[in-house]
C-alpha cells in the first residue's frame, strides 16, 4: 500500500510530503509531480516519484495500485478544464480500485465561483463510487501574507468584504489534516469542513500589521467593482480579477467562517493563528 499525492510540489503538496514522511516510511510515499527536477530532494529522501500530468490522461495509466491511498489537490487552472483534469485521476483511482480518494475541496458554504470547479469535482468523486474523503479547505493564511509588499507600501489592507470574517489556517495546519486522513482510519465517505480555529475580520488584520510592523495600516474597504479595477489594473486577468473578487463577496456574506472545528481535531493541536503566520512573513 502506496499514499499518493498528486501536485506533490506545489504550496500545499510539500507540507503534505514533508508531514507523511514523519509518520510513515518514504518507500510507501509517492510524490506524482510534472518536473521531476522539482522533487529532487523528496527523490533523496526515499520517496518514490511518479511523473504525470493532468492534461495527459495516459500519465496516469498503472500509477495507482489497488489499495493505495490517493490525495487529489486540485489544480491551479480555474474556470473550463479543471474538472476534466480532476476527472483524470479520478477515473485512473477508480480503474486501479484505491483503497481511498481524498480531494482537497473548498468549504460548502462557498458560493462564490471559485467554488464551482470543486463542486464539479466532488460531483465526480461520488459519482466515481471510489472511497472518498472530502478535504473542504477554508482560506489560506499565506493568500495574504505572502504578498505583503504592497499592504506595507501603500500601508493599506484593500478588500471588498467590508466587516466579513475568515476563518483561516496556515498551509501546514490544512496539510496536517490531510496527513491524518490518509494515514488513518475510518474516514471513508465523509466530508470534512476545515477553517482556523479563530476568524478575523480585515480591520482586526490591519491593526495587527499596524502592531507588528510598527506603522499605521489602515483597512480600507472597497466595493467589488473597485477591487476588481485594482486587480485588472495590478496585472491580474480580468475574469481572474472578477473571481478573486467574488471570493471577498462571500467573507463579507460570512461563506468563510468554518466553525466546525475539524480542522484541529484532525490536526491533533490548535490551529496557527494569524499573528503567527504575519511574524513569519515579515521577517521572511
Amino acid at each position: 500500500m502506496s499514499i499518493v499525492v498528486t501536485g506533490a510540489t506545489g504550496h500545499l503538496g510539500r507540507h503534505v510530503i514533508e508531514q507523511l514522511l514523519e509518520k510513515v516510511p518514504a518507500d510507501q510515499v509517492v510524490a506524482v509531480v510534472r518536473d521531476e527536477a522539482k522533487a529532487a530532494d523528496f527523490a533523496a529522501r526515499g520517496v518514490r516519484l511518479a511523473v504525470a500530468d493532468y492534461n495527459a490522461p495516459e500519465t496516469f495509466d498503472g500509477l495507482f495500485s489497488a489499495g493505495d491511498k490517493v490525495l487529489l489537490i486540485s489544480g491551479n487552472e480555474f474556470g473550463e478544464g479543471r474538472v476534466g483534469q480532476h476527472k483524470v485521476v479520478i477515473d485512473a483511482a477508480k480503474a486501479a480500485g484505491v483503497a481511498l480518494l481524498a480531494y482537497t475541496s473548498a468549504p460548502r458554504s462557498l458560493t462564490a465561483a471559485l467554488a464551482d470547479d470543486h463542486r464539479g469535482t466532488e460531483e465526480a468523486v461520488l459519482a466515481s463510487g471510489v472511497p472518498y474523503a472530502l478535504l473542504r479547505n477554508g482560506w489560506y493564511h499565506e493568500n495574504y501574507t505572502e504578498n505583503l509588499a504592497p499592504v506595507l507600501e501603500h500601508n493599506a489592507v484593500v478588500a471588498a468584504a467590508g466587516a466579513g470574517r475568515v476563518s483561516s489556517a496556515s498551509r501546514a495546519d490544512y496539510a496536517a489534516a490531510a496527513v491524518a486522513v490518509l494515514t488513518g482510519e475510518g474516514h471513508e465517505n465523509k466530508a470534512y469542513e476545515l477553517g482556523g480555529d479563530e476568524a478575523w475580520s480585515f480591520a482586526e488584520y490591519a491593526a495587527e500589521l499596524s502592531r507588528q510592523t510598527g506603522k499605521e495600516i489602515a483597512y480600507n474597504a472597497v466595493t467589488t467593482e473597485a477591487l476588481t479595477g485594482i486587480l485588472t489594473g495590478a496585472g491580474l486577468p480580468e475574469p481572474l480579477a472578477v473571481v478573486f473578487a467574488g471570493v471577498d463577496t462571500s467573507i463579507e456574506k460570512g461563506e468563510l467562517v468554518v466553525s466546525t472545528g475539524d480542522l484541529s481535531r484532525l490536526a491533533g493541536r490548535p490551529t496557527t493563528p494569524l499573528s503567527e503566520a504575519i511574524t513569519a512573513a515579515l521577517k521572511g
